[in-house]
């Protein structure tokens, strides 16, 4: 039914202008903002091609789930370069992180880590070989 959609996905923010900044200057992905007023979003392109919705939300509660994965070659240059923008890792004992916040493991992925957008949104750079 909806294999030829042209489908997308989104999330809220409580900040349009801090997600613009962070997904844009922080990030380095396309951010184009839209509407005006009270109905101003945004649509971050992936490399993918693929295009995200994000909107504003006065009541946002952040997502306490992984919105968005960026895969990369290198997890430990993705981080370095995360922390030399100010992005700071989360680090969830229950998955054993290195120092940079890096999970390392047999199972999944080859390499994850997780940091948040300025609303709280959880996102992660992921590795595999």
């Amino acid at each position: 039914m909806f294999g030829q959609s042209q489908a997308f996905s989104g999330f809220s923010v409580d900040d349009l202008g801090k997600a613009r900044r962070f997904y844009g200057e922080t990030l380095g992905l396309q951010v184009e903002e839209t509407g005006q007023g009270d109905m101003r979003m945004l649509t971050i392109k992936l490399g993918s091609g693929a295009g995200v919705f994000v909107y504003p939300k006065d009541d946002h509660t952040p997502a306490s789930f992984t919105i968005l994965n960026f895969p990369v070659d290198d997890i430990d240059a993705a981080v370095d370069g995360l922390a030399q923008r100010g992005v700071s890792m989360e680090h969830y004992p229950e998955f054993g992180a290195d120092d940079k916040g890096v999970v390392r493991g047999p199972e999944g992925p080859t390499a994850i880590a997780w940091f948040k957008d300025p609303a709280g949104n959880v996102l992660s750079v992921i590795q595999e070989n």
